[in-house]
């Protein structure tokens, strides 16, 4: 397996490194200077640009990714500010302007494939549409913000036996069998997120202010509306989510209430408690698949080469690369992520593994987008492998349960253990969706009450909760923590209104695993044509060629809830 070289750049010279902004912004200008006059100079226009925008954007995920695997290190925390105070903000007036010398430019309708381009034209005359300078300060200001976020949750550590353990690896201690050990690491956990509200709430008061000051600089009515135009969300719009919100409501919360009423039987519980959700119902210790990444990324390179031996090389070549870091640790920024690098197109994988299951399914949901970015990656284009979260999501869900089907026996070779972790798996497909939809309504009343108080969003949150969790689970005496359960979602500080992706893409992947259990060789082949699409259709086309639907109303909600309901009887 051979590592992935850099290819030879066609604009830019190949040892040019982005240290400050005067490093490239004299091929920049070039560009703005260079006459256009007919299609095959706006073809090698947008090439030489989309090499700029690769090398840049590489530049700052590395500067990002140093950071996020080591928040205690003031030098990687300083180039990180640096390269978002100094460099991005500058980018942006220039980017203005190479946008509209595109959409000016003679010659679209005549370029090789031109259909190709039609989401990288739109894309174009949406930024244009809202672009504003003012906004340009405001934008850094957020993203200084914004990663603040993971350096306040990153520093969360609880004791426990005079050990001192991340929040993920304290999680774990959720899964013992021990009822009164669950609720003590349960109480331990919770008081110290609770340590930090004040400060999430007062960074949070921030974000939401800055946010809604440029939605209105951009001539929206709120920061929702802004964020849907800005995110290209061409294919839907707000009332499709709030129509996904009520079908979730109608033909999930109820599964999934009976899901929670069985394990309480099963745990033999008068109530079921907050820390009884991650405990094996029948009494079983919790799954242990692996004890350390390395043993992690091993067991997932044999899972992804049941499923195609592409899969499997896609991470025996980030390993090779160094492009993984794993395993839990202190300091190191929360969640997990795969961080796709456009100029090499070896992406990165983040996460937090800490010997669970749910690490097993954050690997799997992570490699899958991993092999997206490498499917994708040889398009000269950079819009064309920026692709919308509605189908990067699909990438790496789908994935999940494709491995499941295709075997994760490497993680679980004794059979009940292997039935365990698939149950799991399940309830989770499930229950995810929920989640998504609590999220989500909670983002749409944030930015349509943008003026709220503290008080007000406590409401608002435990309403919206409650809609869409049934009343099994006894939050009685753990009140003050569910007020502020939303403050755990990164997503909310970082990246506003990306979650109900999940919710479409779950359903998606329902649709996919469906198909692969009748037929997984057809399935494969349709899954990875559609994944090496890119942006170069729009989502319902790149669904469509994946053989499922882009759909999410109530019908076809309910058609795929109870596939899932049939498998786990």
């Amino acid at each position: 397996m051979e590592v992935v070289e850099r290819k030879t750049r066609r604009f830019l010279p190949l040892d040019l490194k982005i240290e400050k902004w005067e490093d490239i912004a004299p091929f920049l200008e070039q560009l703005e200077e260079r006459v256009i006059e007919n299609a095959a100079d706006l073809e090698n226009f947008i090439f030489d640009l989309s090499e700029v925008e690769a090398v840049l954007e590489e530049a700052g995920a590395w500067r990002y990714i140093r950071m996020t695997c080591d928040t205690a290190n003031k030098e990687y925390v300083d180039n990180y500010t640096y390269f978002i105070n100094e460099i991005q903000p500058k980018i942006a007036p220039i980017g203005d302007r190479l946008n509209k010398k595109i959409q000016a430019a003679p010659g679209k309708e005549r370029l090789p494939e031109s259909l190709l381009y039609k989401n990288y034209f739109r894309n174009i005359a949406k930024d244009i549409e809202i672009y504003r300078e003012e906004n340009i300060a405001l934008f850094t200001e957020i993203s200084n913000l914004s990663k603040e976020f993971g350096a306040i949750s990153g520093a969360m550590t609880v004791e426990w036996d005079g050990k001192e353990l991340t929040m993920q690896q304290a999680g774990k201690l959720l899964k013992k069998t021990d009822r009164k050990i669950r609720e003590e690491a349960y109480f331990k956990i919770q008081e110290r997120r609770f340590e930090d509200r004040e400060k999430l709430d007062g960074l949070f008061d921030k974000l939401v202010s800055k946010r809604q000051k440029v939605a209105e600089n951009a001539g929206f009515e709120n920061f929702r509306d802004y964020k849907f135009k800005s995110m290209g969300r061409f294919d839907y719009g707000v009332e499709d989510c709030k129509s996904f919100h009520e079908s979730v409501k109608k033909h999930i919360v109820p599964l999934v209430g009976k899901m929670l009423e069985e394990r309480r039987e099963k745990l033999g519980v008068s109530s079921l408690k907050p820390w009884d959700l991650a405990v094996d119902p029948i009494g079983k210790e919790p799954l242990t698949p692996f004890t350390d990444g390395k043993e992690l990324l091993e067991k997932s390179v044999n899972v992804f080469a049941k499923i195609d031996p592409y899969f499997s090389d896609c991470l025996k070549i980030m390993d090779k690369m160094g492009h993984l870091d794993l395993e839990s640790r202190k300091g190191k920024a929360p969640g997990g992520y795969n961080y796709p690098l456009y100029e090499i197109g070896v992406p990165f994988i983040f996460m937090n593994a800490a010997g669970t299951h749910s690490d097993v399914i954050t690997m799997m949901h992570e490699g899958g987008h991993a092999v997206h970015s490498f499917l994708t990656k040889d398009f000269k284009v950079t819009g064309f492998k920026s692709f919308p979260s509605e189908v990067a999501e699909l990438a790496s869900m789908s994935t999940e349960l494709i491995s499941m089907v295709a075997g994760w026996e490497d993680f679980y070779p004794n059979s009940d253990d292997l039935q365990r972790a698939i149950a799991d798996q399940l309830e989770r497909v499930l229950d995810v969706l929920p989640w998504v939809a609590t999220i989500d309504k909670f983002q749409h009343w944030i930015y349509e009450n943008p003026q709220h108080s503290e008080k007000d969003r406590n409401k608002a949150w435990i309403e919206i909760f409650k809609e869409f969790h049934p009343d099994v689970v006894d939050y009685s005496g753990c009140e003050k923590y569910l007020e502020k359960m939303w403050q755990k979602q990164m997503h909310l500080f970082e990246v506003p209104f990306y979650y109900i992706e999940y919710g479409f893409a779950q359903l998606g992947a329902i649709a996919v695993w469906m198909n692969y259990e009748k037929n997984p060789s057809e399935t494969l082949e349709k899954f990875k044509k559609a994944l090496s699409l890119g942006y170069t259709k729009t989502i319902p086309e790149i669904y469509k060629t994946a053989g499922i639907r882009f759909d999410f109303s109530p019908n076809y909600i309910k058609e795929l809830a109870s596939f899932v309901e049939s498998k786990m009887q």
